[in-house]
């Protein structure tokens, strides 16, 4: 039975409302977010798992695997429940040797589009972002021909939402010129503030600010306030670190990865977690 996610939801749009504490799908793709997972059991449990314990936000792309994630979310979760809303996107393609290619030239990005439909086993897709900047952050690159054909492929039925990935302000902007944008997901943590004020635009703007990487990505998060913290509380570190991101703004939605049920189990309990006044001014002083 489904039970109530700690930490709310947030409705975006009439036909969108995502539970604020989601699951990013990445990490059950093999080492290196290439090729199959080292269990697919375990995999298919956590998806399972994840919507047992109410999670209705999953974020996941074709290029995670490639392919590979979106297979294991459709032989886990198809005919998917009523409410569940799969986040993907589009961008880059993968390379034989496992490399990240970036792909944005407007007809690849249709037929990544069609892609994801095929793999999911789906006529539409929730939420497309698209993937912008670079391997190292943001740029400033005009994104308005990408996500114009996007729009197109919202105009005629195949995505019901859109977003962007790894945008600035000024390219969140464009966009919003062009089609309405629900979510922006970028780096952002309690270490790793440089996304502040697209934080707080996106709150002012009832847009969807997920944060990817919200314990540290490939840098685990590393703080002795934030250890010190949680053994107060009678918490881990990362669940302390999810609670602060949830606090932080209305409209932060939060998507850790993990293949291990007992892990998911661990990051959907953050979401009920208090932090005290005391707590949360420690902890923002790490960011400062």
């Amino acid at each position: 039975m489904t039970t109530s996610v700690p930490g709310g939801t947030l409705t975006l749009a009439d036909d969108l409302t995502i539970t604020r504490m989601g699951y990013g799908a990445m990490q059950l793709a093999g080492p290196g977010v290439f090729g199959p997972p080292k269990d697919k059991d375990e995999a298919i449990a956590v998806l399972r798992t994840a919507v047992e314990l109410g999670v209705t936000h999953i974020d996941t792309s074709d290029f995670y695997g490639p392919a590979v994630v979106n297979e294991l979310i459709r032989e886990a979760l198809h005919p998917y429940p009523a409410g569940l809303r799969i986040v993907t996107k589009v961008g880059a393609r993968r390379g034989d040797d496992g490399s990240w290619l970036f792909s944005r030239e407007p007809a690849d990005l249709k037929a990544q589009v069609h892609e994801n439909l095929d793999h999911l086993g789906l006529d539409v897709l929730d939420v497309v972002n698209l993937r912008a900047g670079t391997a190292e952050g943001t740029d400033e690159t005009s994104i308005a021909e990408q996500f114009t054909a996007l729009a197109e492929l919202r105009q005629q039925g195949l995505i019901r939402h859109l977003g962007l990935s790894g945008v600035t302000e000024a390219q969140l902007t464009e966009a919003q010129t062009i089609a309405p944008v629900v979510t922006v997901q970028n780096l952002y943590n309690i270490a790793n503030r440089h996304d502040d004020a697209l934080v707080d635009r996106c709150a002012a703007d009832g847009i969807a600010y997920a944060a990817f990487f919200p314990l540290g990505g490939y840098t685990p998060l590393q703080s002795e306030t934030l250890a010190g913290v949680a053994s107060r509380l009678g918490a881990t570190p990362q669940q302390v670190a999810l609670a602060w991101l949830l606090r932080r703004s209305p409209t932060i939605v939060l998507i850790p990865g993990t293949s291990s049920v007992a892990h998911l189990r661990e990051n959907v309990a953050a979401a009920g977690l208090t932090l005290p006044a005391d707590a949360l001014a420690e902890l923002d002083a790490i960011g400062g």
